[in-house]
């Protein structure tokens, strides 16, 4: 599980997952209560005023019956994965990391360099089992048979999830769906009782300085809660192509990834996800949460496919700024700066092409939605390809509206683990092989350390003196593709593998995968 760091002179970004081998905490803390004093407030002036007089909203006196409230449908998200040896460990101790322990040089192939070399990279000895690294970060209930969102780098190249709740209750969880693009993923749990619930609010609602909760695991500590307001909305901390989150000065640590980030109705407006922090990655008072109606319809598709179909038009642009907007005249009717997205180039076989858009225009709407350089991306992507969108286009001093039907997005989605959507048939045995593959599930990834997007069926069974076994096929390998075909299913392989017996071929060629990688192996079939 890695940690992400954006770092400068003056401030660090950190994802919130807490990660490690072990999460300790020692000694203690020391907590001073400081009075809170009213603020003298000088008299109000009786003068007429042109600024509007806003409607005083309360202020809460406690949150500890909404805390009450909320607090079982926060879960905490656990993660295991095995540690897979970096591409450098064949390298010698002068590869070793600058900025990390500084090792004495040794004679080439003396022993001493081969103890050091294997000790600073943790090279596991012959026959030693993987070793494993674990991390936490937060998640919420959203539908009561058991489905939770968290963050994506929560659970990215785990092998194993499992969630606790807040009365302690722990259970294995399968991965739904992820998206790396918007940080998101989908867990689903199998509880014996509905499980508490929370629903998703209207973030575009919310407002600069409205109160919110957070609510996580920040370091293992489970069930915390913290207060703040809404301190921008909007934010682009060049973390992603779609950033558009909400600061909150509620105070979010590492392991608070994936928490929910609530408003005073108990409805979640975000989801709690980055930081700028310390040298330590610990809460300065700004944190950042995907708004929820940013995470509405990615959750929605996850939950149906696994995966996030994302439209797609074509083109590339840039912001429109006062500058640009200045020199090619472009005014809105009251005479101020025109907002939009500059398109500075088309793909000509693109959706953009064939819409009749050109280099130069710019794009003031989709549909019913405003948009800039930083909103254009997510609002396009959240259209699904094969719809047809509206687009209100600022074209050589005049304004038109031109429609677009999108395309798919050119940028592969991340896949759900090939456990997650298990397959009818979980077996098949292929005698004229002499071999057996099983679909890969939780326990296959955590005995022969697959990763979580690992796609292929595993060879569990090899018959001794059979063709598969000549060949140096092996239990515990991989096979992914057979000739051009890619499979996922034990049903898959066996369809290939008959499409090819029935054409009179006298051999299959499989990809293989093993611990050295992939390789091409031709099988004879029984016989040849």
């Amino acid at each position: 599980m890695k940690n992400l760091f954006v770092r400068s002179s003056a401030r660090r970004m950190a994802c919130l997952a807490v990660s490690g081998l072990a999460v300790s905490l020692a000694g203690g803390w020391g907590v001073s209560a400081v009075p809170a004093f009213a603020q003298n407030v000088p008299p109000v002036s009786s003068q007429p005023s042109s600024v509007p007089t806003p409607t005083p909203r309360s202020v809460p006196s406690s949150f500890a019956d909404l805390a009450n409230r909320l607090l079982p449908s926060v879960v905490n998200v656990s993660t295991s994965a095995v540690l897979k040896p970096a591409k450098t460990d064949d390298k010698g101790p002068d590869s070793s990391d600058p900025d990390g322990p500084q090792v004495p040089p040794f004679q080439p192939g003396s022993p001493l360099e081969k103890f050091f070399h294997d000790y600073l990279k943790h090279k596991p000895a012959p026959n030693h089992p993987p070793r494993r690294q674990q991390a936490l970060g937060s998640g919420f209930i959203i539908d009561a048979s058991g489905i939770i969102v968290t963050n994506n780098h929560v659970i990215e190249g785990a092998d194993q999830v499992s969630v606790t709740l807040q009365d302690g209750t722990e259970m294995p969880a399968r991965i739904v769906g992820r998206d790396s693009q918007v940080d998101l993923a989908v867990l689903e749990v199998k509880p014996k009782h509905p499980l508490p619930t929370v629903p998703l609010g209207r973030s575009d609602r919310a407002q600069i300085g409205d109160w919110v909760l957070a609510i996580g695991n920040p370091f293992g500590l489970n069930g915390t809660v913290t207060a703040g307001i809404i301190s921008s909305r909007g934010r682009n901390v060049e973390h992603g192509l779609y950033d558009d989150y909400i600061q909150t000065d509620a105070a979010i640590n590492r392991g608070n990834s994936g928490g929910p980030l609530f408003n005073l109705s108990g409805e979640v407006i975000g989801i709690n996800t980055l930081i700028y922090g310390g040298a330590g990655g610990d809460s300065i008072g700004i944190g950042f949460a995907i708004p929820a109606d940013d995470a509405r319809g990615i959750i929605d598709q996850l939950r149906r496919t696994g995966h996030v179909s994302r439209g797609w038009m074509g083109l590339k642009f840039q912001d429109v700024t006062n500058d640009i907007a200045e020199t090619l005249d472009f005014h809105k009717p009251d005479g101020s700066n025109g907002k939009g997205t500059l398109i500075s180039e088309i793909d000509p076989k693109g959706p953009a092409a064939k819409a009749g858009l050109e280099v130069g225009d710019i794009i003031t709407r989709v549909g019913d939605h405003d948009v800039t350089g930083q909103t254009m991306p997510r609002i396009i992507a959240s259209i699904l390809p094969g719809a047809q969108a509206q687009l209100t286009v600022w074209h050589k001093g005049a304004l038109k509206t031109l429609p677009i039907t999108l395309g798919q997005s050119p940028t592969p989605p991340d896949m759900p683990p090939s456990d997650t959507h298990q397959p009818e048939h979980r077996h098949a045995a292929l005698g004229e092989l002499g071999v057996t593959v099983s679909s890969i599930d939780a326990d296959a990834r955590t005995q022969y350390a697959l990763s979580d997007d690992q796609r292929g069926v595993l060879v569990s069974r090899v018959e001794t003196g059979s063709p598969a076994a000549s060949r140096g096929i092996a239990e515990g390998n991989v096979i992914t593709q057979v000739g051009q075909d890619q499979i996922n299913t034990p049903d898959d392989f066996a369809k290939a593998v008959q499409r090819l017996h029935d054409r009179k071929k006298t051999e299959v060629l499989l990809l293989v995968q093993d611990d050295d990688g992939l390789r091409w192996v031709p099988v004879p079939f029984l016989g040849n």
